[in-house]
Parts: C-alpha cells; sequence; structure tokens
C-alpha cells in the first residue's frame, strides 16, 4: 500500500534523476498525452470530467504502454482532491479497509475527495474487488483502475456497472514517433544530447509494436550505448554535438520486438482465431505469420495442433482425406517432441491445411444431431435391424452390396421421413467431389 506515490511531489530531486525516462517524461497534462483522441481528447467525457474535476470511477483498459498511467499521473497533477494509489499485487483487504477508512474520515471532517488509483487491477482477486463495492458506489472514494486485460472478463461486474470503461489503443507509428522527438529534445528526458537518425528511428517504431513505454526503454537503452561509444573515443563527434544513435545500437538494446499475447485471454483468442481462419481461408502465408505468433507468446503447442486436427475435419473433411492423418502426426508431435522442434511439423501441418481443397460437409452431423433432438422418432427399416432375436425371419431383406458386382445396390437406409440430401452436402472440390461424381455416375448407368 501507497499513499503519496510517484503521482506526487515525492516525483522530484534524487528520485527522478534516477527514474527510467519513460517516468521521467509522464505528461503534466492532458495536452501532453499522446494518441488516444477517442479516450482524452477535446470533447471526451474522460478530458471534461479531469479538468473540471468532477471525475467519478472509471477503468482504463488497453494494451501495455499506450498511456493508462500517464492519464492517472495527470488526474494526481490536476485534482484537487486527495490521490492514493494501492499495489494490486501485494495489497490485502485490510490495506483496502483501511484506505476507505482514511477516505471517509476526510470526507466527513473536510469534504476532501479520494481518488484511488489501481493498477493492474485485474490480480485483485474476487475479496478484494468486493472490498471497493460500497465505497465506489457511495462516492465515498472514486477508483481509478487500469488493467491490460479485458475488464468484462477480470472485473467484478458489479464493480464495472459502478464505473465507466474507457478503452485505449495502441499508439500509431507517427504517435510513437511523437514520443521519440519529445524525448530527445525535453530538459527531463534526453535534453538535446543525442541524435537519431531516420533508420534507426524507424526501427525503434517497428520494435515497439504500438508500445510508447517500449519505446522510450529502447531510446535509452541505445543512448546509453551511444554515450559508452563516445566515452571511449569511437568516432567521437565535436564536443558540443549530440551523440549519434545508430540502428545497430537500437538492435543491440532490443533484439527483438516482444509483441503482446496473452495466453487464455483476449489476445489469445484473437491470433488462434486469426489463425484458424488463415488455413480455412487457402492462405499459407497467413497461418504461418500467425502461428510464429503464437509460438513466440509462448502457446501451448498441444493447443495450436489440436486446433490444427480440428480444422482437418471441419475446413477439409473428405476433399483430401489424409489431411486428418496430418492433423494426428501434428497433434502427436506436439505431445511427444515439443518446443523447439516441433514448430516444423506445426508449420508444415497448417501450411498443409492452407494449401488442402475444402469442404465442410463433415459439418452435417450438427443438421443430424438437431433432427434426432428435435425430430420425431423415426424406426430404423426392418430389413436394417439386428437379425440375432426371435422373429427376425420376418423382417424383410437386406441386400447385401458385396453380393453385387459393383459393391453396391439401390436400397433405402434412412428411415421413413428423411430423404438423400438431408444431412451430407458434399463439396465439388478434392477426393470427395470425384467420390460423390463417380459413384452417381455408376448408379444412373444401373
Amino acid at each position: 500500500m501507497q499513499t503519496n506515490s510517484l503521482f506526487t511531489e515525492v516525483e522530484t530531486g534524487r528520485r527522478m534523476e534516477v527514474a527510467p525516462l519513460a517516468v521521467r517524461l509522464r505528461p503534466r497534462s492532458l495536452d501532453d498525452v499522446v494518441g488516444q483522441g477517442d479516450a482524452v481528447g477535446e470533447g471526451s467525457w474522460l478530458r471534461s470530467a479531469i479538468e473540471s474535476d468532477t471525475l467519478s470511477s472509471v477503468i482504463l483498459f488497453g494494451p501495455a504502454g499506450t498511456g493508462k498511467t500517464s492519464i492517472a499521473h495527470v488526474i494526481a497533477e490536476t485534482t484537487k482532491a486527495t490521490f492514493v494509489e494501492v499495489s494490486a499485487i501485494g495489497g490485502t483487504v485490510s490495506d483496502l479497509r483501511r484506505e476507505i477508512s482514511a477516505a471517509e474520515r476526510r470526507l466527513e471532517t473536510g469534504g476532501i475527495r479520494t481518488i484511488l488509483f489501481v493498477d493492474e487491477i485485474h490480480r485483485f482477486n474476487r475479496s478484494q474487488q468486493d472490498a471497493l463495492l460500497h465505497a465506489v458506489e457511495d462516492r465515498v472514494l472514486v477508483l481509478v483502475g487500469a488493467t491490460t486485460e479485458n475488464p468484462f472478463f477480470e472485473v467484478n461486474s458489479a464493480l464495472i456497472s459502478r464505473s465507466r470503461v474507457v478503452e485505449l489503443h495502441s499508439l500509431s507509428d507517427d504517435e510513437v514517433g511523437v514520443l521519440l522527438d519529445r524525448a530527445l529534445r525535453d530538459e527531463r528526458g534526453l535534453a538535446g544530447r543525442f541524435a537519431l537518425d531516420d533508420v534507426a528511428r524507424q526501427a525503434i517504431v517497428v520494435l515497439s509494436g504500438g508500445d510508447g513505454r517500449g519505446a522510450l526503454t529502447t531510446l535509452e537503452l541505445a543512448a546509453e550505448l551511444a554515450a559508452a561509444d563516445g566515452a571511449r573515443g569511437g568516432g567521437e563527434p565535436a564536443a558540443d554535438a549530440p551523440a549519434p544513435i545508430t540502428e545497430a545500437m537500437v538492435r543491440t538494446a532490443t533484439p527483438h520486438r516482444a509483441l503482446p499475447y496473452d495466453k487464455n485471454k483476449d489476445m489469445h483468442y484473437d491470433v488462434i482465431s486469426a489463425f484458424i481462419k488463415s488455413m480455412r481461408g487457402s492462405d499459407p502465408d497467413a497461418a504461418l505469420y500467425w502461428l510464429a505468433r503464437m509460438i513466440d507468446g509462448g502457446e501451448d503447442p498441444k493447443f495450436i495442433a489440436r486446433r490444427i486436427f480440428i480444422c482437418a475435419a471441419e475446413d477439409i473433411g473428405n476433399a483430401d482425406p489424409q489431411a486428418l492423418l496430418i492433423g494426428e502426426a501434428a497433434f502427436r508431435s506436439a505431445e511427444v517432441i515439443g518446443y523447439p522442434e516441433c514448430q516444423l511439423i506445426l508449420a508444415q501441418a497448417a501450411t498443409y491445411m492452407a494449401l488442402a481443397p475444402k469442404s465442410n460437409a463433415a459439418c452435417g452431423i450438427f443438421e443430424a444431431l438437431s433432427e434426432v433432438r428435435n425430430g420425431p422418432s423415426r424406426k430404423v427399416p426392418d430389413y436394417l435391424r439386428d437379425r440375432h432375436r426371435p422373429g427376425s425371419e420376418n423382417y424383410g431383406t437386406y441386400k447385401y452390396p458385396h453380393s453385387y458386382p459393383e459393391g453396391w445396390v439401390d436400397q433405402r437406409y434412412l428411415p421413413d421421413g428423411l430423404e438423400k440430401g438431408a444431412f451430407f452436402h458434399p463439396s465439388e472440390r478434392g477426393w470427395e467431389a470425384y467420390r460423390t461424381d463417380a459413384a452417381g455416375r455408376d448408379r444412373d448407368d444401373r
């Protein structure tokens, strides 16, 4: 539990000297917030509430580095209310109750409101979230929650109903560029001591993936490399010239872009959905890209393989019966081999599914199940019934297909009231189309 945290006057002096670049450059006003025009632009509810100091409880939802903490910082700088922060990691129910009691005293004795900031509020368990309900409902305090997870899944629905959810979005390349330019020239930042060429600048933008804090962290690390290079005398510029930050320094500082991937959360489902739709849509490049996103994010290979296996039946089926065997092999490889080797097998299977002819005729099972569950009770035709019982000699004649030269005989197998084509709708592609056409021609000849 912290009160008067990084958002207040403590954010001065030596503490700020050692603070990360992203902290030193935190906005002092809404005009300093980069991007997020929908959330805090002119005419928005949140901007009006902050500027008039009439904020009600709000949950800021968006990816990392999009400005959630920056907006909270602006609130702390501008409000006449007491601004306090609690830790969603180390805070307990007792801590929350103590803070709520303090807010009640401020309100009762001096009419002073309290704004409570909870970063990563989704990390609070249900009992911790429940402890806030009455205080938020009665306006004993105003809650400002921040989360990278979808609050409609991760935050108590009763708490959401008492708050307004404001969504923030990843920064555009241009907006990340604005942050970099500000950091290079601002006295709180690098104060003109370093120069960033266009290639290095673009490298930081791409590596950031729309994460403003990530971009500033990369810039700061690259600047440290540039300063060290200058101290060694490596191509040292004139004394008053800014030290150059090169693309090589940027790549050394952040060699690998870490795109967001939240297993078992929104991003998890969005990426797997894109992966499945890419295989179904016959796009092997897209299938490989989304597969790479999941592998890079540490997704369970068995989860990926299960989706490939299902795709083989749901989207390919008998247009290419071998797809099911390849799906099974991919799942088996995920079970017994694992990363890193199984990623090659997953890639082979995913591209096979993308390139295979498509049929969803197997989905006829759902129509058949609907008929079974909702239709009338239908009897098995007598000649199809089991013969191992007394009286079966009266069931009529069953025509054994293998007794006929072509291995087929015209015979009704559906119960009365159902006709051919009720459930099976073959595609005009692959093996399925070939077999359906061949069977149709053979039967017509008869």
